[in-house]
């Protein structure tokens, strides 16, 4: 059965496709770059926030990517003064628990991991990153739009267009093994203005300008 995927984490380490050139098998679709956006996220957060020295990550250790995610934006932070803290959470209690464990350990800021259960519970971490006054970002718009502070990633929306294409092309007759896994190349950044009064924040014009939306 031909399978089409969306934004899957690096589906060759997985064991998924072959390549991204040539999957092979039976699947192809659309692969994501998670593992590099938690450094841009460090990066967007070192300009939102002064003096910032202690950025916690919200990890679920049962997802195979959030290991190379926190590995990669922790050798980034070694070129600043930040100190990276991965906290992990697989329940609604346990995400409860990891953000009083960002408040003991005195975070300014979180880095949300993508992850289809924190998806879920995305009224939960938004309230509760703004409950302990962290600076928030995610990969997903839709923490932002429910009182997360700022997203940057690729959108859902379009990843599921082009992810019907795939479905076109095989139902056509095309061999997923033979169609190339894409990478999204258009990101958007969301920045809500009300959180980040909220939390004493002034939003900095380089980032103003870069956003595709701002939510006032």
């Amino acid at each position: 059965i031909p399978i089409v995927m969306v934004n899957v984490g690096d589906p060759v380490a997985n064991g998924l496709i072959s390549s991204l050139a040539r999957p092979g098998g039976n699947i192809t679709g659309l692969s994501s770059i998670q593992s590099e956006l938690g450094v841009k996220h460090l990066e967007m957060l070192l300009s939102m926030v002064p003096k910032l020295s202690r950025v916690a990550m919200l990890v679920n250790t049962s997802n195979p990517l959030h290991a190379t995610i926190v590995k990669n934006v922790q050798a980034a932070a070694t070129k600043t003064s930040v100190k990276i803290v991965p906290v992990e959470a697989q329940t609604a209690p346990g995400i409860e628990k990891a953000f009083s464990m960002m408040a003991q350990q005195n975070a300014q800021a979180v880095i949300v991991t993508t992850d289809p259960f924190f998806n879920q519970q995305n009224r939960q971490i938004a309230e509760l990153a703004a409950k302990n006054r962290l600076a928030s970002i995610f990969s997903n718009r839709e923490f932002v739009e429910i009182g997360g502070l700022m997203s940057y990633g690729s959108s859902s929306t379009d990843d599921a267009r082009r992810a019907a294409t795939y479905v076109d092309k095989i139902l056509k007759g095309a061999r997923p093994g033979e169609l190339p896994v894409e990478q999204p190349t258009n990101f958007q950044l969301l920045i809500n203005r009300k959180t980040a009064k909220v939390l004493g924040l002034t939003v900095p014009q380089s980032l103003l300008i870069s956003a595709d939306r701002v939510i006032e």
